[in-house]
């Protein structure tokens, strides 16, 4: 009988250590599951939603196709102060009547201002001065002055560099873009409002068209929006 009583102690402990030793091991087992879901939920770890990413306090990116993001920069939004007309510049209104607008359109002074210097100047391939100046560096001075924006130097560098966006999103200050060559793109203007962009032309030098005419029409190949 007290073999028997020894036995049953012996296996009783035997189960309780047994026991033990699944249970710590199970745990071990979900401490590593936890670890493993929280390294998924790093933000290095997440994967963007058809490449775009909203960052909270931020501006929207996308992911390009080199890896790099891309910040999406709007153009200044119109102000929300009142507008007096008896306050309008000269300028606002010459250039208002050029594109047909109301006065109160055209609140960026500086950008008129720049419009102003280069008006007429006459168009030359490769020129870059007040004496004559050619499409793309026309918009790299705009940019430059303007908007505080560095531009690659030709039509085409400007259109890879730029976020492509939809023409019936254009803002006063994004980039459109034609082909008026054999070259993909070959000539560039900054958008206006109201259908009309400010450019460089050939025939006119500095001059603003509009982009329903039935010169630009069909040569018209994209708009972009500059990334700063």
């Amino acid at each position: 009988m007290k073999k028997t009583g020894i036995a049953y102690l012996l296996t009783l402990f035997t189960m309780t250590v047994s026991c033990k030793a699944i249970k710590n091991l199970t745990a071990k087992d979900n401490s590593a599951t936890s670890k493993t879901a929280k390294k998924e939920e790093t933000p290095a770890d997440r994967t963007f939603l058809e490449s775009f990413s909203v960052v909270p306090g931020g501006a929207r990116t996308s992911v390009a196709e080199n890896g790099k993001a891309k910040i999406y920069t709007p153009t200044l939004s119109k102000p929300k102060t009142s507008f007096n007309i008896e306050t309008a510049s000269s300028l606002q209104f010459k250039y208002a009547t050029i594109m047909d607008v109301p006065v109160e359109d055209l609140y960026n002074i500086n950008l008129l201002k720049e419009i102003e210097y280069w008006w007429g100047t006459k168009y030359c391939m490769g020129g870059s001065t007040e004496n004559c100046i050619d499409c793309s560096a026309f918009t790299q001075n705009v940019l430059a002055d303007v908007y505080h924006i560095n531009l690659p130097r030709t039509a085409q560098q400007q259109f890879d560099s730029c976020m492509h966006i939809d023409p019936t999103a254009l803002q006063q200050g994004d980039l459109v873009f034609f082909q008026t060559s054999r070259r993909d793109i070959s000539h560039v203007g900054v958008y206006m409002g109201n259908n009309k962009f400010v450019h460089a032309s050939v025939s006119n030098g500095v001059i603003i068209s509009d982009l329903n005419e039935a010169y630009w029409r069909p040569k018209f190949r994209g708009a972009g929006r500059v990334i700063k």
